[in-house]
């Protein structure tokens, strides 16, 4: 059944032409990836050696102009957008490596999030259902993801190895964040920030929460906790349920009203908040981004003597470009030693769920990671996203390496004074 179809699909590429009673095209009343999007898109190639999939399958379907390719089919109404497309379009990352190197400037982590809201109808009806669940019920409403933290010690015996070993500890079901945090006494106060307190962040990683803070506080920052904010929406727009994501922007338009600077500690976070058209309102910036460019005022560090290996999310690197920053960042604590990941632009294979939904092609990047982490014989990695900790926490794990993973504002929050 598999033909090449479209003199536009590059050479290798491989399409399903559209089963008997498909009607070709883009389904109606959803986003789809708009053509003047799909024509920035040259064909040349510079992405392929960048982009994960490509490079651990060889397959120019698994590339980013193959989807693209498959894109603009489904745009011209050759091909429509059916199982075989969303299998395409399920195995990329979105760590969007390729906007990187993109001499056009293709815009490709809007078009795949477009086009996985065109193949949320070709899904099992399973698989429709759990994502219903945690994008439309879980993530949004705090209560729920409270219940959630609570009962992962009792249902995480049985959960498939593959999908347990990936969890992160003991979650926060409980806890909840100081509503208003005044800077330390003594130290002057140079204006107000708002925390975006996240979803699984605050239930999984609350001590990161906890530890930006007292970090923001000691550098001169009152910081607010909205109470009435939510889920950003990153995770419902990655994975194609943009009416969710734009649902939760508008609670976050509303919760962060009047902000100064809303600080997001989790790089996806941050990626999805400065970037998605309907967070526009939502003055947004990157924990490691704003440190760097604000300094620490008048803060002292004291020494931390260990090696780090600094890992660069995909969403902090690649959709922000925030990479010098969190190392300026680390080099206000004396005696911290900062090392290079080998290879470290390159995804650990977290990408949302995509560890779950992908666990071969997401297992092997993984163990990549892992093993990159070690040949630095560093004694801490330092992660500014919580995938990325689930992640390379699992891969290092699994190799039996005694490394542990901190976000970059831990290592700030224990060089403070006591």
């Amino acid at each position: 059944m598999e033909e090449v179809l479209g003199a536009d699909l590059p050479a290798g590429a491989r399409f399903v032409e559209p089963a008997a009673g498909a009607e070709p095209g883009w389904r109606p009343g959803r986003a789809v990836p708009t053509p003047a999007d799909l024509d920035t898109c040259v064909a040349c190639g510079l992405c392929l050696p960048h982009c994960p999939t490509y490079r651990l399958t060889g397959e120019e379907s698994a590339s980013p102009r193959g989807r693209i390719a498959a894109m603009r089919l489904v745009s011209q109404g050759v091909a429509s957008p059916d199982r075989t497309f969303a299998s395409f379009m399920d195995a990329c990352l979105v760590c969007r490596a390729c906007e990187d190197v993109c001499p056009s400037h293709a815009p490709f982590g809007r078009m795949m999030e477009a086009a996985r809201e065109q193949i949320e109808p070709t899904r099992g009806p399973v698989s429709r259902l759990l994502r219903w669940i945690g994008f439309a019920w879980i993530l949004p409403h705090p209560s729920m993801l409270r219940a959630a933290a609570a009962v992962q010690p009792l249902v995480r015996p049985i959960l498939p190895r593959s999908v347990r070993d990936l969890l992160p500890g003991t979650g926060h079901p409980f806890a909840r964040l100081p509503r208003v945090t005044e800077p330390p006494f003594g130290v002057r106060e140079r204006g107000t920030v708002a925390l975006l307190a996240g979803c699984a962040q605050d239930r999984w990683f609350h001590e990161v929460n906890l530890a930006t803070i007292r970090v923001l506080a000691a550098t001169g920052w009152r910081v607010e906790v909205p109470r009435q904010q939510a889920c950003c929406g990153a995770l419902a727009a990655h994975n194609g349920r943009l009416p969710i994501a734009r649902r939760l922007a508008r609670r976050a338009n509303h919760a962060f009203r009047g902000a100064q600077h809303v600080i997001v500690n989790a790089a996806g976070c941050s990626a999805h908040m400065t970037g998605f058209e309907d967070l526009r309102e939502v003055p947004a910036v990157d924990l490691m981004r704003f440190l760097a460019e604000q300094g620490p005022g008048e803060a002292t560090f004291g020494p931390v003597e260990t090696t780090v290996a600094y890992h660069d999310a995909c969403h902090a690197s690649r959709a922000q470009q925030i990479r010098a920053e969190p190392r300026t960042v680390l080099g206000w604590i004396p005696g911290l030693r900062t090392v290079e990941i080998r290879d470290g632009d390159r995804c650990c294979g977290a990408a949302g769920i995509y560890n779950v939904t992908q666990p071969e092609l997401s297992g092997a990047l993984r163990r990549e990671k892992a093993a990159a982490v070690v040949s630095t014989a560093a004694s801490v990695v330092a992660s500014a996203n919580p995938g990325c900790t689930m992640q390379i926490a699992a891969g290092l794990a699994a190799k039996g390496a005694a490394v542990e993973v901190l976000h970059p504002v831990q290592l700030l929050d224990r060089a403070l004074p006591v």
